[in-house]
């Protein structure tokens, strides 16, 4: 986690967002790429894409420099490589076009919990980078003062296509010495006895060194989301993690899709993994 990407609309959430950033840089000898985008509507959009400097671009511009000085010169940012960005794109468009050019490894993201994601960018942009993001996206929620993910919940249904992405979770888990609790969510439509979900587990895990250990869990609920919910809460996560599938959205781990509404309802922060 040597770049990380940090897109701001130099909200509160998005400051809670950089702060975790700036806690991962400073352990990873990281650096921090800040982004903030500017959508501008048809005549200014025109103009940037034919080279002019129309005076409201500048003036653009020049706000959201004045504005990332002041975020730059926030304390828990000293000592740490900032990079600004300032693009003329779509919100949606703009992140994952940066993530790809320079080779991010995290994304981090700040939300208003169970009010979904949408306060940040408008529309949905924030659920599509999670939903497509080829790398891992953190979503935080509110501020904390020190992130330190020791509980780690990882709910799958441990299927031999999410063996790639969690390898990339058990790397997240041993950067911050985080024990993984894996849980598999049994519900009434999907049931599997507890000896069926102990085993597939078992053999899911082995081959993966997971430095600091994990744990085995089946826990029944209504339905998946609730499950994990109900979960995490039960062992007091510190962060939940789950896997997406790409345009389909977040993966269901038992029927192939899984309501956004997890994500948007956990108050924990919540990584994604793209399968």
């Amino acid at each position: 986690m040597k770049k990380i990407l940090v897109p701001t609309d130099f909200s509160d959430h998005a400051e809670y967002a950089l702060k975790v950033a700036a806690q991962i840089a400073r352990e990873n000898d990281g650096e921090i790429y800040l982004l903030h985008l500017l959508e501008l509507p048809g005549e200014e959009s025109d103009a940037v894409t034919s080279g002019a400097e129309a005076p409201e671009i500048i003036f653009f511009l020049k706000k959201a420099h004045e504005r990332f000085d002041e975020v730059r010169s926030a304390e828990y940012l000293e000592g740490l490589t900032v990079t600004e960005n300032v693009k003329f794109d779509k919100a949606f468009d703009g992140i994952l076009k940066i993530s790809k050019e320079h080779d991010i490894d995290l994304i981090v993201m700040g939300s208003h919990g169970a009010s979904g994601f949408h306060e940040m960018f408008i529309g949905s942009n924030t659920e599509k980078v999670v939903r497509v993001s080829e790398v891992p996206v953190l979503v935080i929620k509110k501020e904390g003062a020190d992130f330190n993910p020791e509980k780690f919940v990882f709910a799958s249904n441990f299927s031999n296509e999410i063996k790639k992405p969690f390898a990339r979770v058990v790397n997240f888990a041993n950067s911050f010495k985080a024990k993984l609790h894996l849980v598999y969510i049994n519900t009434p439509n999907e049931f599997k006895s507890t000896h069926e979900a102990e085993k597939l587990i078992h053999d899911f895990t082995s081959g993966f060194s997971i430095v600091n250990g994990f744990s085995t869990h089946i826990y029944s609920d209504v339905n998946v989301e609730k499950g994990i919910l109900h979960f995490a809460n039960s062992v007091n996560a510190d962060l939940i993690g789950m896997c997406t599938h790409g345009r389909q959205g977040i993966a269901h781990f038992f029927n192939g899709s899984i309501s956004e509404d997890l994500v948007n309802h956990a108050v924990r922060p919540v990584v994604t993994f793209k399968i």
